[in-house]
């Protein structure tokens, strides 16, 4: 906290007893209710530019309005939390020493962003200015998502070539390999260390997605050289099990990485929506996660090897074979820990080629549904993909304002640590038709939340970051409640004051 603001904040408690502006609001014993937990978010997909930037032709001014705009946009809908995807093939939207530049930044991979702004370090502060929390979305495996431009000569796909695997036009990293495992893992923790995040986030994509000849479901690439090597060590899996205890090692190795360097950092898994055909017994796929790209999704969630589970549920409701409902419910059946269970929405399927006829509605409802199959901790979800919002489809923001009516806070995460911060410490100070909130410098809060009484009801005004000096508030509620909000989403006692 700057110098002038600490003073200013001493000298208000020291004149409140003499000052009327600065008496009118006293501190008061009074009950406050809880606000709403719920993780409402939106994942930013950045490969193929297909939500931020729009294309890699931006300039970084344009670039960095254009992110703005999108988070403006999350605040106004009621969301909470962002995943913005910065790695999406084995490349950087940020400073790195490891990996190069984005060509989904810039048009050229290893280019930096002309004025040396770092894309990740301006999302964080902006994200965190409106309350919002920044996860950050990593491709682990996958190497080479399009052929539009030569790879830079520091990409993994040129340093380490035998460590690829061809996958249709796309490249991959072979999970078999040590190397490959802990350089993603490596990527992931510099980010930890680095970037004030709320969350690192790994998504669908483990061994390459089959190809489907005939009905007949192939897989895409060769690894026999990596499994060779192993079973002339001695090892005795069949591949396909050897295959599984790969992805299932970087899972546990990724979350134990993660929480021995910032514990409170949170650990996100999005994988398929359907761990595999027939569970539960009404739904019917073509696609095994389980043996096909080699995701044991549920043992994951089973040995708490995350905070929280995204199953991608882009289905419908109503379709028996691949009912939403059933696989939320199915999913919550499964989640013996009590992590996060908070399912991927497609609302960018509204209105879609891909799902004709599909509304609003559609999303709204599961919203819905959510709630009602949440982990004790609480619900949440998140939507695929931010561009839904933005376009408005089928109406989608009004709704999703209706929805999120109330605000909420994501749900806290005790296993993480159950410490209470300390209480906030606030000096009011009266201006206009106002009144100006100063705080004391917190060293256990992460973040703050500021709620109202007007009449008989309580509103939850807004998340600031506990690094927040002060905040203004445009009216003189009849009550002020604030409390400190601890890195796992503790909530302290409150502080509360009347206006006499």
């Amino acid at each position: 906290m700057k110098m002038p603001i600490l003073r200013a904040f001493f000298l208000a408690l020291l004149l409140a007893p003499f000052s009327d502006g600065l008496a009118d609001y006293v501190p008061v014993n009074k009950s406050v209710p809880e606000p709403r937990r719920e993780f409402r978010a939106a994942w930013i997909a950045t490969v193929h530019n297909i939500d931020w930037p729009s294309t890699y032709t931006l300039s970084p001014t344009q670039q960095r309005a254009e992110l703005i705009s999108l988070l403006d946009l999350a605040a106004e809908t009621g969301l909470n939390a962002v995943v913005l995807q910065v790695r999406t093939e084995c490349d950087a939207l940020y400073k790195s020493s490891i990996e190069p530049w984005s060509f989904f930044l810039t048009g050229k991979m290893g280019s930096p962003p002309p004025d040396g702004y770092d894309p990740l370090e301006f999302a964080v502060a902006e994200a965190h200015k409106r309350g919002i929390e920044l996860h950050a979305w990593f491709n682990p495996f996958r190497s080479s998502a399009t052929q539009r431009s030569s790879k830079s000569s520091n990409h993994i796909t040129r340093t380490h070539p035998s460590l690829m695997m061809s996958a249709g036009t796309m490249k991959w990293g072979n999970p078999g390999s040590d190397f490959i495992r802990d350089r993603a893992i490596s990527v992931m923790v510099d980010v930890t260390k680095r970037y004030d995040i709320d969350a690192v986030h790994i998504d669908d994509y483990f061994y390459p997605y089959p190809k489907t000849v005939n009905g007949k479901v192939y897989d895409q690439f060769d690894d026999s050289s990596t499994y060779k090597a192993y079973r002339n060590k001695g090892g005795r899996l069949d591949v396909r099990d050897w295959r599984r205890s790969q992805i299932n090692e970087f899972v546990s190795e990724l979350y134990s990485s993660i929480k021995s360097t910032k514990s409170y950092v949170g650990v996100g898994i999005s994988p398929f929506g359907i761990w595999r055909p027939g569970y539960p017994s009404s739904v019917k796929a073509g696609l095994d996660a389980y043996d096909h790209i080699y995701a044991d999704s549920r043992k994951w969630l089973q040995e708490g090897w995350l905070d929280y589970f995204s199953p991608q549920l882009y289905w419908r409701i109503n379709p028996p074979d691949q009912s939403f409902t059933a696989l939320n419910q199915w999913w919550a059946e499964q989640n013996t820990k009590q992590r996060h269970l908070w399912p991927g929405i497609a609302s960018s399927r509204i209105l879609s080629s891909e799902d004709k006829g599909r509304p609003a509605s559609e999303s709204i409802m599961q919203i819905e549904q959510t709630r009602r199959f949440a982990a004790r901790s609480g619900p949440g979800h998140i939507h695929w993909s931010i561009k839904a919002i933005k376009e408005d489809r089928g109406g989608l923001r009004a709704k999703l304002r209706s929805v999120y009516s109330e605000s909420a806070i994501p749900p806290a995460t005790p296993w993480l640590g159950s410490s209470a911060p300390e209480p906030v410490y606030v000096a009011p100070i009266e201006n206009g038709q106002g009144v100006q909130l100063l705080f004391k410098p917190s060293t256990t809060a992460r973040w703050r939340i500021i709620q109202v009484k007007e009449g008989n009801s309580w509103v939850t005004l807004r998340r600031i970051p506990a690094s927040q000096e002060s905040i203004q508030l445009d009216s003189k509620p009849s009550v002020i409640a604030i409390r400190h909000i601890g890195p796992t989403g503790i909530l302290s006692i409150p502080t509360v004051l009347a206006n006499q």
